[in-house]
């Protein structure tokens, strides 16, 4: 809906045939409305009017494209995108090839809707692996053809310098299976010489400033571009591009589109071999009989460009200086003075990009072509240069303003023709249209007997004296009457005087306006010779790319036939892309440029009212208006405007058409302004749109105070019932509560009495087991107290005579046990030269306590001398060092830790307390920590503090074993006590307890166990 009342906004209608007024100064004050608006596409009809911004504009996202994805080319908002959308569904769901045509003048946007237009389809087509890849090659084919073919001109910072024509093919689906390009007249002449202000193609400042050293170096170019003498010597800076990016950016697209890093240094190289061409300097001198002669001045850059394309450069310096002329069977060398020589050189400079740029367009047609033999669908994309009017104006300006008129000649008649076949679909009558027909224009260039391209290719292959004075003699004698040429002289045989106009020129009345041609250069550059001796000194190189290109440099194939004129081939070009495009269904953009400056929504109506005219936008809308000037679907039509009727509002129940005719039967409109066909409303003028449209929002705004009523009253109603339904709600809820808790109250006093009964059974009931318990312990007592008696009775019957000795014999076992015990508990100290013992606590037991304390001794004494026989003598003196942190790096970083100076550093064993098993460690002793590290990685395990360390404990045995007892309260008391077993255990042992001493002036407590290490506590 906002869409369609944006194409019916009167003050700037989205649709041109729409305009009422129709004048040029209400079509443009509509496109400058919209410009301010931001809004830079217009339709005519289904052509789209685009107005380059010079700025990016939020209009191109994600999501605008899914919003044009499947619409209705009117039910959306003017874009590109609708147009494509439009195209590519016509393609998938009719079966019709499609072309779309893209037009205007340089610097107009006609690159970037192209570019556009090909992001759009390939976002819309479905996804797969083979399908992207597809897709990502004929997007990246652009940055490699823009970085070869485009440059900056004074009018355009990227404008194509060559004619673009690429035929995308599709399968049944819609899925692209591939592409085919055509070029058109690259403008080769840029390779030799451009206006200041300008630049060369971009792939020579791309290459010096992207390239890397090793790059450069390979292809012995420098980085500068003011080296260059085709260049101009200039400086290579222009604002907003990124040479060395675009770089990036083309390797990148050349590697996607398949080429192999032996064909891009292949291309780079011949590309390095034009540039270096330019700085080919030639010196002037005299032959013994007197001719001028010329010859190579500076031989350094001939001698890097042949050993780039493996030549002789003695063979590549006669080509240039000299020339050989065949004449009947004799061969005649003549030398060539400074003049030629340069035209030689620039003409070989030229035919090596002009065939490289067609080698390359061949190249990316190798990866992107359809194999033969699959069914498939085309949609073409055309992107040529516009029409250019300059101040000096050759023969490059005439091919293209040729190609312009054949262009806007096919625009007026498919569109006139489409316009009549939907007037013979839909049956109503057709109109014929007063255009102009540039027809007349065409023939005045192309004729193949008497027009203007016929008579230069007749005037180059005339022999004698050729020059372009003849030429333009030729033209003034045909086409003195005709009313689309001028020149000097026929301006004066009309008696008419045009200051304007210089003797060297004629000028045509193109459609866009008048253009003056300089004839100067004309014959050259339609003749676009290059000398044999040049062609066979390529051939000759060994670089396999350059060699290809030059086939007729073979002397096997030597031909005496004169090559096609570029005129000829250019116009045999244009009458294919003719015959390609009337094959098509045509899509037309019509692009514009707002201003000469590239300012950023700048708007100069001059500039725009002069391509108004020359792209034929008021012819155009008179054709779509020259019978109806709207026309719409019945069901569409119905759809927006039924509410203008009660017989068809809210609903029809007939079919479109008679619903159509029955609304506007209703609406009383003139019969004259209105036609019905099988499928559409045609309405004449846009005054009956218009105020059919005021009428629609006159309704609207009663339907929408009659839905805002209805919504009121539906709003209080629903608000009411609401309360209501809350009333009833509420009330039930608290009769419900009341209901609850005098339900709880009820069910709480049934609780109560049932407690009281229920405790009055249990007291009744306690009561009696009570009296139970009593007689059952009364029962007991008695029989206690008789079983008491009978004992006591036997006893002192049978046991009281021997009870004085059963006592005295128990009472001395207990006293003897009693001493025992106590001096278990109470044994002295294991020292030999300790001979204290516990007293005897009875007189009776002196004779075993001194027995028992002289056992006790020897004991002591024996189990002394054993553990020193135990004890090895030392072998070796301490060493403490025993890893060789110096000798090993890989155990210096674990002294690193400690961070304190090295004591003792030796293997150990450690037993895992687990399983028993034992693991290498490694031990590092310090002033102040004990490490245990990891001998494989070198990596510390366990850091303890000393002060950390409680006491050890050994064998007396000569195993290693070492027990190191934490405090509990320490960092790795955690873990438990650690076992050790070391081969150095006394030295272990000795410098563990100086070390103690040294850091917290306390010993080192120190345990001999017997059998095995106790007391050991684990985690």
């Amino acid at each position: 809906m906002e869409a369609t009342t944006s194409l019916l906004d009167a003050a700037a209608v989205g649709d041109l045939v729409l305009l009422d007024p129709l004048t040029e100064n209400s079509l443009l004050h509509t496109l400058q409305e919209r410009f301010r608006r931001s809004d830079i596409y217009t339709y005519i009809g289904n052509v789209v009017i685009s107005v380059n911004p010079y700025r990016s504009l939020p209009i191109y996202t994600p999501e605008k494209v899914q919003e044009y994805h499947n619409c209705n080319f009117f039910a959306v908002k003017p874009h590109i995108y609708a147009i494509a959308d439009d195209a590519y569904r016509s393609l998938r769901d009719r079966d019709r090839d499609q072309c779309i045509l893209i037009t205007g003048e340089s610097g107009a946007g006609k690159t970037e809707a192209s570019k556009l237009v090909m992001s759009y389809v390939a976002a819309v087509c479905s996804k797969g692996e083979e399908v992207d890849k597809v897709k990502e090659q004929l997007l990246q084919s652009n940055p490699v053809l823009e970085a070869f073919g485009n440059a900056k001109t004074v009018r355009n910072d990227n404008s194509s310098r060559f004619g673009k024509y690429m035929d995308v093919e599709f399968d049944f689906k819609g899925e692209p299976l591939g592409g085919v390009i055509s070029n058109y007249l690259l403008e080769k002449s840029r390779i030799v010489r451009h206006v200041k202000g300008e630049r060369n193609f971009h792939i020579f400042y791309q290459l010096l400033a992207g390239g890397s050293a090793q790059l450069l170096q390979q292809l012995k170019l420098r980085q500068d571009c003011q080296h260059y003498s085709y260049l101009n010597r200039e400086s290579s800076g222009l604002p907003g591009m990124d040479d060395a990016a675009n770089f990036r950016a083309v390797q990148d697209a050349m590697r996607v589109i398949g080429f192999s890093p032996t064909e891009v240094t292949a291309l780079l190289e011949v590309t390095a071999v034009v540039l270096k061409l330019g700085n080919v300097q030639l010196s002037s001198n005299y032959q013994s009989s007197g001719m001028e002669a010329c010859s190579i001045a500076e031989p350094q850059e001939l001698q890097e460009i042949c050993e780039l394309i493996g030549l002789d450069p003695s063979m590549l310096e006669r080509a240039l200086c000299s020339r050989t002329v065949k004449a009947r069977d004799e061969a005649v060398l003549t030398t060539l003075s400074v003049p030629q020589g340069y035209y030689g050189r620039d003409a070989l400079a030229k035919n090596i990009y002009s065939r490289l740029f067609d080698w390359l367009v061949n190249r990316i047609n190798t990866s992107i072509q359809v194999k033969p033999g699959k069914q498939r669908k085309v949609m073409g994309v055309l992107d040529i240069y516009g029409f250019e009017i300059f101040q000096d104006n050759g023969f490059e300006q005439f091919i293209i303003n040729y190609c312009n008129e054949k262009l806007q000649q096919i625009f007026i008649l498919m569109t006139l023709k489409e316009e009549q076949e939907e007037y013979v679909r839909e049956g109503i009558q057709w109109t014929p249209v007063e255009f102009f027909d540039n027809s007349i224009i065409c023939n005045l260039i192309e004729n193949s007997k008497c027009g203007i391209l016929a008579m230069l290719d007749e005037e180059c292959l005339r022999p004698g004296v050729v020059n372009e004075d003849t030429f333009l003699t030729k033209l003034n004698q045909l086409f003195a009457t005709h009313k689309h040429y001028e020149s000097k002289e026929t301006q004066n045989a009309r008696h008419i005087m045009d200051a304007s106009l210089p003797p060297q020129c004629f000028r045509i009345h193109h459609y866009a306006g008048k253009v003056t041609y300089n004839v100067t250069g004309f014959i050259e550059k339609n003749n676009d010779l290059l000398f044999r001796d040049l062609s066979q000194a390529m051939w000759a190189a060994q670089h396999t790319l350059l060699r290809s290109l030059f086939p007729e440099g073979d002397p096997q194939r030597v031909s005496l036939k004169l090559p096609p004129t570029a005129g000829f081939q250019f116009k045999a070009s244009v009458a294919t892309l003719m015959k390609n495009l009337y094959s098509k269904n045509p899509n037309y953009i019509r692009c514009i440029k707002p201003n000469e400056t590239k300012t950023a929504m700048l708007f100069t109506p001059e500039l725009v009212l002069a391509q108004i005219r020359y792209l034929g936008l008021m012819e155009n809308v008179r054709v779509r208006r020259a019978g109806y000037a709207f026309r719409q679907l019945y069901g569409l039509f119905l759809e927006r405007y039924k509410m203008l009727s009660p017989r068809t509002w809210p609903r029809w129940a007939g079919s479109d058409r008679e619903g159509a005719k029955v609304l506007l039967a209703e609406l009383a409109f003139p019969p004259e302004e209105l036609a019905f066909g099988h499928t559409k409303i045609f309405i004449r003028s846009p005054h009956t749109l218009f105020d059919l449209e005021r009428r629609r929002q006159e309704r609207v705004a009663q339907l929408a105070t009659l839905i805002q009523k209805m919504f009121r009253g539906w709003r209080c109603r629903t608000q009411y019932q609401l309360m209501r339904k809350s009333q009833i709600i509420i009330s039930a809820w608290f009769r419900g509560h009341m209901q609850k808790n005098k339900y709880k109250q009820m069910k709480r006093s049934a609780l109560i009495i049932q407690a009281y009964a229920r405790g009055w059974k249990s007291r009744r009931l306690l009561q009696e087991l009570k009296s139970q318990c009593h007689r059952r312990a009364a029962a007991t007592t008695i029989a206690a107290y008789w079983r008491g008696y009978q004992v006591r009775r036997a006893y002192r019957r049978y046991f009281r005579s021997g009870a004085s000795a059963r006592l005295a014999n128990f009472i001395y076992r207990r006293l003897v046990q009693k001493f025992l015990v106590g001096l278990r508990r109470n044994l002295p100290p294991l020292s030999v030269m300790d001979r204290t013992w516990p007293p005897t606590p009875y007189k009776f037991l002196a004779a075993a306590n001194q027995e028992l304390r002289s056992i006790f001794y020897r004991w002591k004494c024996t189990g002394q001398r054993w553990l020193m026989a135990s004890v090895p003598s030392l072998q070796q003196p301490f060493q403490g060092e025993y890893l060789g942190l110096t000798q090993n790096p890989k155990y210096q970083k674990l002294h690193a830790v400690a961070k304190d100076k090295l004591v003792m550093a030796d293997t150990v064993r450690k037993v895992n307390r687990a399983n028993g098993k034992t693991v290498p460690r490694l031990l590092l002793l310090t002033t102040e920590h004990l490490v245990l590290a990891d001998p494989k990685a070198a990596q510390p395990k366990t850091v303890l503090s000393l002060s950390d360390i409680r006491s050890v404990s050994v064998t007396r045995f000569s195993d290693g074993l070492l027990a190191l007892h934490l405090k509990e309260t320490s960092t790795g008391g955690a873990k438990g006590d650690f076992l050790l077993v070391s081969d150095h255990l006394i030295e272990l042992i000795t410098r563990l307890h100086q070390t103690l001493m040294d850091a917290t002036a306390q010993a080192l407590p120190l345990h001999i166990a017997g059998q095995k290490v106790e007391n050991l506590r684990y985690d």
